[in-house]
């Protein structure tokens, strides 16, 4: 990769599916996937080389080339099945190595690592140090707050994320990398508190969305997205992946609540099912739902098509967001985006950056009836409807359009860029 004015960066994202045109839905493959395409596609149309480097698993390429500017790397190790990010734990030398040495052996050249996720992060730091350049970490997730939040789940569920590990790595990753990048200030709050990391060795930068995709588009073709996606006004929207942190299952048990507010209200829930764990946790909200009474106050959908995803926010009355624990929460800044009125968690990041009644609505989904009201109040008042709708449309495309996250991004790289050149003048002396 040739040097340019603007630079060359170095990104890694190592689990799940990452490429040009991501497979989004399977496993591990879903919101930090996007952000760090999406912010490789900024940094690249704002002049800058960018490399995405992931693991190669399966039958993918070595190679995507998605623009003069922009490909994806993949590195093997670790064999060809795919291994979750909890279990990736044992081959980060492995990457380390192989990386390091596809790096030399095509004469590659990069002026800062970024790394997205703790095992990208471990991975990073030691390349970073090979190659004498800044890391610049954006963690997505912490263990701390993930291990705080499944307090009381199954021990065998526990020990599978190896979290003394990981909060361990995390703790000396904080201080190793030269900087790291909090997508919430919640985030960056409990980073500065429970890894002790200085503040000023921290900035808050939020996700991005496609400011051009994600629109509100006129009545009639909301209409016509309603009637061939199946979605109505009295409907409430969700989608993600199939995981628990998501709460699914306390937006089911909401429901025994607002459809005594909104006798005609139904939940529309998308969730990928790539997987046997996630038709098996699927079934477990099935049976909540039957035992709950609500089976039939439910529509189960799938995986939905990219094609489809924005028709599919502006489509509902209501999207909701019920996460026991969200980093961020990109699918409800993407349906705010579509003019769509949205309920947020109270145990994430989104929060704290709405104006509540203006932007959106937020409510604590472990308290189901707080939680069913504040999704009842913009189908029941339409002037609330209406505001919720033109401000929070607004909002996201000022505050998450990912060229401006972009460009803040960028100006932390350029702080650090450059900084070991001279132990790099030292290394050839």
């Amino acid at each position: 990769m040739e040097k340019t004015n603007s630079g060359s960066l170095l990104m890694i994202s190592l689990h799940g599916y990452v490429a040009g045109s991501p497979e989004l839905g399977k496993p591990d493959t879903g919101g930090q996937v996007v952000f760090v395409l999406e912010l490789a596609k900024r940094f690249a149309r704002l002049g800058y080389k960018v490399d995405v480097m992931t693991r190669q698993f399966e039958d993918q390429p070595a190679e995507d080339v998605i623009n003069d500017n922009l490909r994806v790397v993949r590195i093997p190790f670790g064999g060809k099945d795919f291994i979750r990010k909890e279990d990736m734990h044992d081959w980060y030398g492995d990457f380390v190595t192989n990386a390091l040495a596809a790096i030399r052996a095509r004469n590659l050249s990069y002026d800062v690592v970024n790394s997205h996720y703790w095992d990208a992060g471990v991975s990073g730091q030691k390349i970073a140090e090979e190659l004498q350049i800044p890391h610049v970490h954006t963690p997505h997730s912490l263990g701390w707050w993930k291990q705080h939040d499944m307090q009381g789940a199954d021990e065998d569920e526990i020990a599978g994320y190896r979290f003394e590990e990981r909060i361990q790595k995390e703790f000396i990753l904080y201080r190793n990398c030269d900087h790291v990048i909090a997508t919430s200030e919640q985030q960056a709050e409990l980073i500065a508190e429970h890894y002790q990391l200085p503040t000023d060795h921290i900035t808050f930068i939020p996700p991005g969305i496609d400011e051009g995709r994600f629109t509100p588009t006129t009545p009639d073709k909301v209409e016509a997205a309603r009637r061939r996606l199946d979605l109505g006004p009295n409907d409430v929207f969700m989608m993600g992946r199939a995981a628990e942190n998501k709460g699914y299952d306390l937006m089911i048990q909401a429901m025994v609540h607002l459809r005594n507010m909104q006798p005609d209200a139904r939940l529309v829930l998308a969730a990928g099912a790539n997987s046997d764990s996630d038709i098996a946790l699927l079934d477990q909200y099935k049976q909540i739902a039957s035992e709950a009474g609500v089976m039939d106050l439910i529509s189960w959908r799938g995986y939905v098509e990219d094609a489809d995803l924005a028709d599919s926010y502006r489509a509902p009355g209501v999207f909701a967001l019920p996460s026991r624990y969200e980093p961020f929460g990109m699918t409800a800044v993407e349906a705010m985006a579509c003019g769509t009125p949205t309920v947020v968690t109270v145990h994430g990041g989104l929060y704290e950056q709405i104006e509540f009644g203006r932007h959106a609505l937020v409510a604590d989904p472990r308290r189901p009836e707080e939680f069913a009201a504040m999704v009842n109040l913009p189908m029941q008042y339409p002037w609330l409807r209406d505001t919720l709708a033109v401000e929070g449309a607004r909002f996201a495309r000022r505050a998450f359009g990912w060229t401006g996250i972009a460009r803040r991004t960028l100006q932390i790289f350029e702080h650090f860029k450059g900084r070991y050149d001279a132990y790099q003048a030292d290394d050839v002396i």
